[in-house]
């Protein structure tokens, strides 16, 4: 009602914001969401699209970009230091390899979470492993910061297989999926790599997705830590002029800030289209944030020491025989880690 938005103290959304083609404007302790979708034709023998890539091919109005790939789309071979990644599936598939000699091949719902901490190279690569039919893919990047005291913690990486990962409906119009955090008492049982931010509740980290189809609502409660937890919608999906939370219309392409300490109502209020919302919310870590593409430290003098560093140790080097590896079409899903290899679920 008209009343209740006009004191300030009553409002649920506290800004909107237009969301960039790559990296989207995101709040702390988050450094970085990027939701890729890309509809990557049929592949040939060799897993290869039909043209080349440029070395760096984000045109966001093609039908699909190459990225830093060459032949396969994707990101062969770079560094990270200081903080986490979270790349959260939901079509098509992703090959890992990294400096640890740790690799997977994921996608279709599964998350991977990857401590680069103190340092680590890996590749993400996004074969076209079906050559009868397209390889559409979707998922998002997410980089959760890491607080001083763990910046050198040791790399890790947990594979969450997207059977394990809580999905839930939410009413007959609202399909939720849990990545990380919870929606109305359900939670994902997979943990967090042991020195993440979110490794700890009291951090009231989360990660979710709601799918709400033509028409549907869905209320997302107050978090855990009520004002003190950062909290963003991202609308990826939807038709423009239909998309709304707590009766606040978000144009397509934009996200919306709301408060901590109130329920949040998304509603899509199209006839035809489906409305797709990421929430990423946590408490804030509240440290300076120096970065530089692929280091996030504290300081600019520890970015520059993240460059010596680099180039003096390679972060351990690089196992693979590619820098744009990739595994055999045929192969199953699966996770490498510490020379134990598991069938994805």
């Amino acid at each position: 009602s008209s009343s209740s938005s006009s004191s300030s103290s009553d409002k649920v959304v506290v800004g909107i914001d237009r969301l960039a083609d790559g990296p989207m404007h995101t709040m702390d302790p988050f450094l970085f969401c990027v939701y890729h979708k890309d509809n990557y034709p049929a592949g040939n023998s060799k897993m290869e699209a039909p043209r080349r890539g440029n070395g760096a091919d984000f045109n966001p109005s093609a039908p699909y970009r190459m990225y830093h790939g060459d032949k396969i789309p994707g990101f062969p071979q770079h560094p990270h230091r200081g903080f986490e990644t979270i790349t959260a599936t939901l079509d098509g598939i992703i090959d890992h390899t990294d400096s640890m000699g740790n690799a997977g091949r994921y996608g279709d719902g599964d998350l991977q979470w990857m401590t680069a901490g103190k340092g680590v190279v890996h590749g993400e690569m996004f074969p076209l492993i079906h050559q009868d039919k397209e390889n559409p893919t979707r998922f998002f990047q997410v980089w959760l910061n890491l607080p001083s005291k763990h910046k050198f913690t040791e790399p890790a990486f947990v594979m969450h297989w997207g059977s394990e990962t809580k999905k839930m409906k939410d009413g007959d119009k609202t399909d939720v999926i849990v990545w990380v955090g919870e929606h109305k008492g359900e939670r994902t049982e997979m943990k967090s790599p042991p020195n993440s931010w979110a490794a700890d509740p009291e951090n009231d980290v989360g990660v979710i997705f709601y799918s709400v189809k033509p028409g549907g609502k869905c209320e997302i409660a107050p978090a855990k830590g009520g004002k003190g937890t950062n909290r963003f919608l991202y609308f990826v999906e939807g038709e423009n002029g239909k998309q709304f939370v707590s009766d606040v219309n978000v144009p397509k392409k934009h996200g919306a800030e709301i408060v901590g300490d109130k329920t949040a109502v998304l509603e899509n209020k199209s006839e035809t289209e489906t409305m797709d919302v990421l929430l990423l919310q946590g408490r804030p870590i509240g440290e300076p944030v120096a970065s530089h593409g692929p280091f996030v430290m504290n300081t600019r003098q520890e970015i520059m020491q993240c460059f010596e560093d680099y180039q003096r140790t390679r972060f351990g080097g690089w196992p693979w025989e590619k820098d744009a590896m990739v595994f055999p079409a045929d192969k199953p899903r699966f996770a490498l880690l510490n020379g134990v290899e598991e069938l994805g679920k």
